[in-house]
Parts: structure tokens; C-alpha cells; sequence
């Protein structure tokens, strides 16, 4: 079936087809994906490029491995959006989330593990704190109507927060008060954020909690709340599947 005047590798050749295949229909989600034999013999290939070419379908988010059954399309429509907007980036989750085009009334349950560490290098740049300096790490995992949707590690300097009742973000009388809320009970006064937006393979941690494949691509935002005298006082690092989830930005106009 290869055109020889073709360079691509076959692998590519054959992931590309079956890709074109899904993108105009011919094969509907839920379809099972050929075999390896018969890919095998519809193109003429070896069974190590047959399963990269698979593995890349995987990785783009176009199949999904079913254990015993086989690989089938995936369902790679986009649920819904996460909307963004001055209250959402107070806290690790958006404050609505909306399905097609509407808001929808999903409950969102979270659980979230906390815990003092000393704060990685790339963590101590954004909040300008020493290497090694100890932190507040608190690991976020969000649900709606029972699936993932997204992941969230949120750093917190523990020299600004030792001793006070909001140490934990999700603990004591202040909990889930978001970063204003808190900080403002022991008089730090939060006055912005700043996100910054980009893309990357999911790590295998990741994919197993969002319910992806490992290297699917993500949606990455890297979010720091800073105080009124510009100091970083906590910055996060949140992840959604980027075939599932658009995150929806609010600008508003002033005079």
C-alpha cells in the first residue's frame, strides 16, 4: 500500500493512515483498530513498526488499549471548558466548568495530600526563594461526575506560613479558602496572578490519573500569586488532558 516515492518512515506511514482514516470516519470511535497481523499484511510491515505506529496513535490520544480486547478508537471529543477568570485563579480549579458551550451544574470533588519539603530549584526561581528552603507542597487530584480532569501541585514559601493556622491549605479553619482568603487571615494582602500557558507529554503519573496515554499531550499552567509588595507567595503547577479540556479566558476591558 506505500507509495514509493514516499520518505516517510513506515511506521509514520502507517500511523498517518489510519489517523486519516479516524479524522474522515472510516473508522468511528469504538472501532476496533486492525490487528497486528492484519496491519501486518496490509502494509507489508514488521511487527516491531506495526506496534510504533500503534504506540503513536496512542500517544496522539487516537486509540486506547483495551487489556484482552485489542486497541480501539478513542472518544477524542472535548468534554467541556474550564472557564478562568479572577476568581478561578485564586485557587488550583477553575471556578465553573462548561460543556459544550453551556455551564453545566457537575459537581467537582477533590482530594489533596500536603505535606513540608524542601522547594525544587525550578519551584524556588518562581517564588524567589533559596533552593532547598523548606515549602508547603500540596498535591491536588479533581474529579467531575467521576473523571479526572485535573491535576495540580501547589508550592507554598513555609517561612510565610509556619506557625499560623493556614500552614495547610486544606486544613484548619481557613480551608479551602484559596490563597486570598487564607493569606489575607494573617494580614498578607494577595493583589494578582500571573499564568503562564503551554503544552507537553504527559508524564506516565499523569497519564495514569487523567486516564490518558503516557506522552499524550497536555495542557500545562503555570500559576504564581504574588503580594502587594510583588512578593511570589504561591505558585502551582496544573495539568488537564488537552483533548478533553479547553480553559476558557475572561478579559475584561477597562477604561
Amino acid at each position: 500500500m506505500g507509495d514509493t516515492g514516499d520518505t516517510r518512515p513506515v511506521y509514520q506511514r502507517i500511523a498517518d493512515d489510519l489517523r486519516r482514516q479516524i479524522d474522515e470516519g472510516t473508522l468511528t470511535v469504538g472501532a476496533r483498530i486492525p490487528s497486528r497481523s492484519e496491519l501486518k499484511r496490509a502494509y507489508e510491515a514488521s511487527d516491531q513498526t506495526v506496534d510504533r505506529a500503534v504506540r503513536v496513535l496512542k500517544s496522539a490520544g487516537y486509540a486506547e488499549g483495551q487489556f484482552g480486547r485489542g486497541v480501539f478508537v478513542a472518544d477524542r471529543a472535548p468534554v467541556g471548558t474550564l472557564l478562568r477568570s479572577t476568581g478561578a485563579v485564586d485557587s488550583p480549579f477553575a471556578a465553573r466548568i462548561a460543556a459544550l458551550g453551556r455551564e453545566t451544574g457537575s459537581a467537582v470533588v477533590w482530594e489533596a495530600t500536603s505535606s513540608t519539603a524542601p522547594v525544587p530549584e525550578r519551584i524556588a526561581r518562581r517564588l524567589g526563594i533559596e533552593p532547598e528552603a523548606r515549602g508547603v507542597c500540596t498535591q491536588y487530584e479533581y474529579l467531575a461526575d467521576r473523571r479526572p480532569v485535573q491535576l495540580a501541585t501547589s508550592w507554598e514559601p513555609l517561612e510565610i506560613t509556619e506557625g499560623t493556622d493556614v500552614v495547610f491549605p486544606e486544613r484548619g479553619p481557613y480551608a479551602r479558602r484559596g490563597v486570598r482568603g487564607r493569606l489575607a487571615a494573617i494580614g498578607i494582602r494577595v493583589v494578582r496572578a500571573v499564568e503562564l500557558v503551554g503544552a507537553r507529554p504527559a508524564t506516565s503519573p499523569e497519564a495514569e490519573s487523567l486516564g490518558c496515554s503516557p506522552g499524550q499531550c497536555v495542557t500545562a499552567v503555570e500559576r504564581t500569586h504574588y503580594d502587594a509588595d510583588n512578593r511570589a507567595v504561591e505558585t502551582s503547577d496544573i495539568v488537564v488532558r488537552a483533548d478533553r479540556w479547553r480553559l476558557e479566558y475572561g478579559i475584561t476591558f477597562t477604561a
